[in-house]
């Protein structure tokens, strides 16, 4: 049972033998918003223009732009997010560190004014 799970997990769609959809992040929506761009793209011109080959040529295009563009806002939006997270992990860490001693910047004592 064990095995066939593992071997599952190993054995993931792949592109032309090289992408690895399964694992690789934005790998699956990238292509599916390329597939979708690709559609409407060629459709379009072939219902302006009624060229086949033209519109094979638009559409192929319209996956690459689509697919490439999706792909890299991804992955820019994951690294800013990653980013993010790791910053708050640091100030995490900092504020236990600190906290209670001198060096803690956000609870520091109030000095007692004077009582009349």
């Amino acid at each position: 049972m064990a095995g066939e799970e593992e071997s599952d997990k190993k054995n993931g769609f792949k592109v032309l033998g090289i992408l690895d959809v399964q694992n690789t992040p934005c790998a699956r929506e990238a292509l599916l918003h390329g597939s979708g761009g690709s559609l409407a793209a060629g459709l379009l011109h072939f219902l302006a223009t009624s060229r086949v080959k033209r519109s094979f040529d638009v559409g192929f295009a319209g996956f690459m732009l689509t697919t490439l563009g999706s792909w890299f806002y991804c992955r820019i939006t994951n690294a800013q997010l990653r980013m993010q997270q790791r910053l708050i992990q640091d100030g995490i860490k900092n504020k236990v560190m600190y906290e209670g001693t001198s060096l803690d910047t956000i609870s520091k004592p109030k000095e007692q004014e004077p009582s009349l």
